[in-house]
Order: structure tokens, then C-alpha cells, then sequence
């Protein structure tokens, strides 16, 4: 949940979390790309991310909307076309969405692989205790393992009712333990006067989703070997792409330039890889994530098989040209 730079800390983003029934992703995708017509079309706004679920650690569907300031926001969220959007989308959803305003951008935390967004509705009068309270939770999940960063956002008024905690994590094992763990039960219970409703949902950020969530007692996978998945994947897809679809339809039919064309190329590749990448990962988890006593061995089988299927690909690709 980064925002541009360019926005300066008055930049705020939209975090909503919504469960979509099973039978209706199709049509939620459909009026997403809708409403993202729509918002694209508001002053300040600067850019929409879509994060699908990635269970088990995510479930839900997180759509990130960056505005750069709070007026232009709030502007949005009070706007009849964003009341109308959602009565159009409310047969295909389960449960309550939470949408939360989280403004600035200097100590937003960074992407990491999973993050709690808390919800705390606070009762009238006792926002001063509530307060102080969260300032002894901060100093005692400090020294809980795994934990990468925190951010804290009080209510804004007409908009958002709930006090927001952003908990930050390595693994989603880390984050649950620090969830489940008897101290913050315990911390909790102390604010149990102060609050009417609590609640919490869990993201995972970046292209974390396309590797597989480390079991306990691994490792989540080596960076250089997620890189030679997404290689691996990417070679084929490129060239495919730009044989078949980028010059001879794109260029030569369309008249398109180059660097359109290449960037259409780009984001084609880009979304396909979202269902290739995790669909390579079920074949390669002995790789990724390796429970054999030699490892080394281990890293040279997966590392020779997949240059040599790239390998193979160059010739076969070469002598179809």
C-alpha cells in the first residue's frame, strides 16, 4: 500500500475489502472494470490496484484506490456514482466490505507479505483512554517476531467511524502467532470498556500471490528462484505475444507505433502471468519450498530443469522463425 511519491504526504488511498460469492467473480470482475472507468474520471484521482484473494492467508478482495488528497477521497465516496456502483454490486457479495481512508505517505507501511487491517469502533467519551491504550499495544507487539512495520489512523468524520490499525508482517505465519498469542489476548481484554465492535482482515500485498504462502518450519521461496518461475513463464508468453499477436496485428494491420504496441505487450504479459506463475508453482513446490536432506542437490535438479526447458524453448522458437 505505497503511494507515488510525486503525491507528497497530502496523498491518501481507499483500502476496501469485500468477499465476493464463489459463482460471481466473473461478474464482479466485469463491474470493477466499470467502476474503474467511472473513478478514473474524478479530480485527484491517481491509480487502482486489484489484489484477488489468495487463500488461505487472504480471502477477501482488496482494492486499493489512490487519490492525491483527502478532499478529492471523500469527494469520491460521497459521490451518488459510487452509490449507484455499489447497489448495482451488492447481489454479488457476502458479508459486510470494509473501506478505510488512509491518509499520508512518509510511514505507510511498505509491501511486505501479508498485513492485518484492524477495524475498532470506539464508544463515545472514551477515545483519550482508547488512545492510550493503543500506544501500550504498539510497545508490546514491538518485540513480536516478524513484525515489519505499524501504522494507526484515528476516525474521519463523515466517513470513516472506525479507528484502523495496519500491522505489517514477513510471514503469515508471524502475524497469526502475534493474533493468537495469549499477551495480546490479554491486552485486549483491557480494552473491552472502551470498545463496541472489533474486527480484523487479512491482505497479502505486491506479487506475493503468485508464490505459495511457506508452510511452518520453511522458508518462503529464494527470491532468484521466483524470479526464474516468472522467467520461465515470461520467455514463452513474450515471445508468442510478439509473434504472433504484437507485429502482425498490432504493427502491420493496426498501424499501431512500437512502443504501443510493445506496451500493450507488457500488460498482456503481465495478466496472463497471474494465473500462469501460481498454476508453475504446483509443479514446482519440491523446488520452491524443498523438505529433503540435500538441499543443494535439491536446487541444482529444479535450477538445470528449468534452463533447460528455457533452452529448449530458444531452438524450438528459433526454428519457427
Amino acid at each position: 500500500m505505497t503511494i507515488s511519491e510525486t503525491q507528497g504526504d497530502t496523498a491518501v488511498t481507499i483500502v476496501t475489502q469485500t468477499s465476493v460469492r464463489s459463482d460471481s467473480t466473473v461478474a464482479f470482475e466485469a463491474w470493477q472494470t466499470e467502476t474503474s472507468q467511472i473513478i478514473a474520471t474524478f479530480p485527484g484521482f491517481l491509480k487502482q490496484t486489484m489484489l484477488p484473494p489468495s487463500p488461505p492467508a487472504q480471502d477477501d478482495w482488496v482494492i486499493l484506490q489512490r487519490f492525491a488528497d483527502s478532499d478529492s477521497a471523500i469527494g469520491w465516496l460521497r459521490s451518488s456514482k459510487r452509490l449507484e456502483r455499489l447497489t448495482l454490486v451488492q447481489p454479488l457479495l457476502t458479508g459486510r466490505a470494509d473501506v478505510h481512508v488512509v491518509r499520508g505517505m512518509s510511514n505507510l507501511p511498505a509491501p511486505s507479505p501479508v498485513s492485518a487491517i484492524i477495524s475498532t469502533r470506539v464508544k463515545p467519551g472514551c477515545e483519550e483512554a482508547y488512545r492510550r491504550w493503543e500506544q501500550k499495544v504498539a510497545v508490546t507487539q514491538a518485540a513480536a517476531k516478524g513484525l515489519q512495520g505499524y501504522r494507526f489512523e484515528p476516525p474521519i468524520a463523515g466517513v470513516q467511524a472506525d479507528w484502523l490499525t495496519i500491522l505489517r508482517f514477513d510471514t503469515q505465519e508471524n502475524l497469526q502467532a502475534w493474533l493468537d498469542s495469549p499477551i495480546r489476548a490479554r491486552i485486549l481484554a483491557e480494552a473491552a470498556d472502551l470498545t463496541e465492535e472489533f474486527h480484523y482482515r487479512v491482505a497479502r500485498t505486491g506479487f506475493d500471490q503468485w508464490f505459495p504462502i511457506p508452510k511452518e518450519g520453511t522458508k518462503a521461496p529464494a527470491v532468484w528462484k521466483q524470479n526464474m518461475i516468472v522467467l520461465l513463464m515470461l520467455f514463452p508468453v513474450v515471445f508468442l505475444f510478439g509473434t504472433f499477436v504484437q507485429v502482425p496485428l498490432l504493427q502491420e494491420r493496426l498501424g499501431i507505433p512500437f512502443s504501443f504496441a510493445l506496451l500493450i505487450g507488457n500488460v498482456a504479459s503481465i495478466v496472463l502471468l497471474n494465473w500462469l506463475v501460481p498454476w508453475t508453482n504446483n509443479g514446482f513446490l519440491w523446488w520452491l519450498n524443498p523438505r529433503v536432506p540435500d538441499q543443494r542437490r535439491n536446487d541444482a535438479k529444479g535450477t538445470l530443469l528449468i534452463a533447460g526447458t528455457l533452452i529448449v524453448l530458444a531452438i524450438i522458437f528459433w526454428k519457427l522463425l
